[in-house]
């Protein structure tokens, strides 16, 4: 009798939970607020108590500065000031609004570190067309069984009103970020001396509806492509990385493919995800730290803290600067703090804990995703003793003339060694981001892999 009654429980409990895991996430009374009282994406319209953070009133203008012929987009609050500047010295009468990742670089780097605070300025806003998406995504999308993917979803932000930390996480995950991009960018990773070389990437980004040749009555588990091409150093130049990210991941994980041209050969990469180590990162990031944060959430118990006002890297235009040469961003421990922008923005906090059973260099995450971009501002990693070990800030921008949200810089600081990674810098190179990219399904395959790979 115990064990039938056992047995009962087990199976109410799993019922629960399925049906969890395929709930709508609102109802369309509670969408009906997407729009009045928050945001089309789901941040709160108003802004807060005291005034430092304003109203949302649908972002900058495609026409609030000048783009030059290369496609950088002048800074549109270049006459500020900062309001005031955090240091080693004055931290504490801040440190309510700082996370303790902030709070360990002051303590790591006191002579050095700072934080120039401005005005804050909600910025940002996507097309319409994304807009209308977030609203149907609220009442239809779905988190398929045990929440590692999606269905019924459309474009980007599949739950503009989050009910748990996971949610809150494939909004960062699936974000929009233009439909296609190809871009220059470099990485350094200096020595705690401050010495650096640079590697140089060239980027293909394309989520699947964004294909020229894309057959929307045809079903993918796609959400979009990557390509990335190593052009320099001589000894990685023509290595490619190619992934397709699937939507579904419990269905189909990641694909992966490599293209080495010193042996010109095409292989399967399963170690591009998780912590498997990051291209030509030296060691000092994991797969799934570009991006901040990407791939499969299946290895981490999610925890929604709700949200907080922090000060967080926003509208770094000035640290995009093509004036700017990468000797004067790229200095020892940390990058120039004089070029960076602070401001104060809800962001929403998610805990991230490493399931039981499951590796994982990082033991713990804390996360600290911007209310209205979905885009990661900040995020800590703690080891398995835990240690806080690397902190993570994205320097993000609003690409006003596109309408995209996207990073300006991503740095990721290890505590323990005093090195760094900084990863997305274009100041030297010929264009910025090249959005509307006219990308194909036939350029992300392997076979596309060794012309792409051509020295």
């Amino acid at each position: 009798m115990k064990t039938t009654k056992g047995l009962l429980q087990t199976g109410a409990l799993t019922l629960s939970l399925m049906a969890c895991s395929v709930m709508a996430a609102v109802s369309p009374e509670e969408a009906a607020k997407l729009g009045t009282t928050l945001t089309p994406l789901g941040a709160e319209m108003a802004g807060n108590a005291d005034g430092s953070i304003p109203a949302w009133t649908g972002g900058l203008p495609t026409n609030a500065g000048t783009v030059d012929g290369a496609g950088f987009l002048s800074n549109p609050f270049a006459n500020e000031q900062p309001l005031f500047t955090i240091t080693a010295q004055n931290m504490e009468q801040y440190k309510d609004k700082l996370t303790p990742g902030q709070q360990a670089m002051f303590k790591r780097y006191p002579e050095s570190y700072k934080m120039p605070v401005y005005t804050t300025h909600r910025s940002a806003t996507v097309p319409d067309n994304v807009l209308e998406a977030a609203k149907r995504n609220a009442v239809n999308t779905k988190l398929v069984e045990g929440g590692n993917g999606l269905e019924n979803f459309d474009q980007a932000n599949p739950f503009p009103i989050p009910n748990n930390g996971l949610e809150v996480i494939w909004n960062h995950i699936t974000r929009y970020r233009g439909g296609s991009v190809k871009r220059l960018v470099t990485q350094a990773t200096p020595q705690s001396n401050g010495s650096y070389s640079l590697v140089y990437f060239q980027d293909e980004f394309t989520f699947r509806s964004a294909l020229k040749d894309a057959d929307s009555s045809k079903p993918s588990n796609v959400l979009f492509y990557f390509k990335q091409r190593v052009t320099a150093p001589s000894r990685l130049a023509g290595n490619v990385l190619l992934v397709h990210e699937t939507l579904n991941q419990v269905k189909e994980p990641r694909l992966a493919w490599l293209y080495n041209a010193g042996q010109r050969r095409v292989r399967r990469a399963p170690q591009v995800s998780y912590d498997g180590p990051g291209t030509a990162a030296d060691g000092l990031r994991t797969s799934d730290n570009f991006d901040l944060y990407n791939g499969a959430p299946d290895r981490y118990e999610w925890k929604l803290n709700g949200k907080k006002e922090i000060y967080i890297p926003y509208n770094t235009y000035e640290l995009d600067s093509p004036k700017l040469k990468y000797d004067q961003i790229i200095k020892a421990g940390h990058i120039n703090q004089d070029l960076t922008r602070y401001e104060l923005h809800r962001v929403w906090h998610v805990t991230a804990t490493l399931k039981s059973g499951e590796r994982h260099i990082y033991a713990k995450r804390d996360f600290f995703i911007d209310e209205d971009t979905w885009q990661a501002a900040a995020i800590d990693h703690y080891d398995g003793r835990g240690t806080l070990w690397r902190v993570a800030e994205a320097h993000a921008q609003y690409y006003y003339d596109k309408k995209v949200p996207w990073y300006t810089l991503e740095s990721l600081y290890d505590l323990l060694s005093g090195r760094y990674l900084a990863l997305g810098m274009k100041n030297e190179e010929k264009t910025s981001y090249e959005f509307d990219y006219p990308a194909k399904e036939s350029d992300y395959t392997p076979a596309a892999l060794r012309q792409a790979g051509v020295r």
